[in-house]
């Protein structure tokens, strides 16, 4: 998920994909954990993806700085 992507989103949506975002990973490391998971890079990628929606998060919360 991009940027982009993760902006044109409302507050309510972003608390969602978060929460699904962060269940994925949970569920990916168990899986680690067996042994089932092939595709290792996709714990990278939604690690990524959290912090992301995280930041845009965050920047939709705190008022717009001033321009000087």
């Amino acid at each position: 998920m991009t940027s982009k992507e993760i902006r044109d989103l409302s507050a309510e949506e972003i608390i969602v994909k978060l929460r699904e975002s962060r269940e994925q990973l949970l569920q990916l490391r168990l899986r680690k954990q067996t042994g089932q998971v092939e595709k290792t890079h996709e714990i990278r990628t939604l690690r990524k993806d959290i912090a992301r929606l995280r930041t845009i998060q965050n920047q939709k919360k705190s008022p717009a700085p001033a321009a000087a």
